[in-house]
């Protein structure tokens, strides 16, 4: 089982010819709103690999239809909290390359109470996991409670913040970053210990360092033509976790992982561009 304390919020997505430079208007060709937000978009993609996840999350008045999809995509909502001031939200510009810059408002995702997450990680058993991001609070105080119960804490440590991941570290099982975060990281950081750590690097494939390997394993990712970037990291964290909750040895967690963020990022959109399970089965058979 996965419980996954994380963000809710609403996509504004503008497709641009290109992203807009420092003072620099542009004109958007095209406009959609999407459920979005890193920890919506995780749980979404570990209920499609397969995993039972649970999420830990708040909205506001507006969010009814954000649950909705959640629960849709066959997440458990028991534990989203509703009425929270105004949801998250999130304007996502995306360029013909497929790349995005995205401003995020937290709203009702910092709003979260620890007494919803206790109560929900009453539920939890020896072995589970918790799944965090950086776009609700509590996250050190969910971390600590996870650990206390048995669960394994996975990490995804973005919107990257040294003194969020400092707080969070001690009690992590899995500590995932992209490339630029890492280097972010190490500026600021220097090394850390963690028993699994992997660092996705794009088209680049990812790296994994496993404590108890001393070594790092590299995979490279599948070759696709990107139409939009967005939600990729969050597909390939949710796939990832929901391989490892799952006793999938982690080479092939790994695999599975970059199998369903390739997909993604040939559709447009981020929860809506998440494969299901079968669909990664038959794209890396042909691989």
């Amino acid at each position: 089982m996965i419980f996954n304390v994380g963000s809710i919020n609403a996509d504004h997505i503008y497709r641009v010819a290109q992203l807009p430079r420092a003072g620099e208007t542009v004109a958007v060709q095209g406009y959609a709103q999407a459920l979005g937000g890193k920890g919506a978009n995780q749980s979404i993609a570990a209920a499609r690999a397969g995993a039972k996840v649970a999420h830990i999350g708040a909205v506001g008045a507006d969010g009814d239809w954000m649950v909705a999809e959640l629960a849709e995509a066959g997440v458990d909502v028991r534990h989203v909290r509703r009425d929270c001031g105004v949801s998250g939200h999130a304007v996502v510009a995306v360029e013909q390359s497929g790349e995005n810059a995205i401003l995020v408002h937290g709203g009702a995702n910092r709003a979260l109470r620890l007494k919803d997450v206790d109560a929900a990680l009453a539920e939890a058993g020896l072995g589970d996991w918790l799944l965090m991001q950086n776009e609700t609070n509590l996250q050190a105080e969910a971390a600590r409670l996870a650990e206390a119960k048995g669960l394994r804490v996975a990490y995804s440590a973005a919107p990257f913040d040294a003194a969020a991941l400092r707080a969070v570290l001690p009690h992590v099982t899995l500590l995932m970053l992209n490339a630029g975060e890492a280097a972010q990281m190490e500026r600021d950081m220097g090394v850390v210990q963690v028993p699994m750590f992997c660092v996705t690097r794009g088209a680049g494939g990812v790296s994994w360092i496993e404590a108890d390997l001393g070594k790092t394993v590299t995979i490279p990712a599948p070759e696709v033509v990107a139409v939009d970037t967005t939600g990729a990291g969050d597909t390939f964290a949710g796939y990832l976790v929901a391989g490892l909750a799952a006793g999938v040895a982690p080479e092939r967690a790994l695999r599975q992982a970059l199998g369903a963020a390739a997909i993604s990022v040939t559709r447009p959109g981020a929860s809506g561009a998440i494969p299901m399970a079968a669909e990664v089965a038959a794209f890396l058979a042909q691989e």
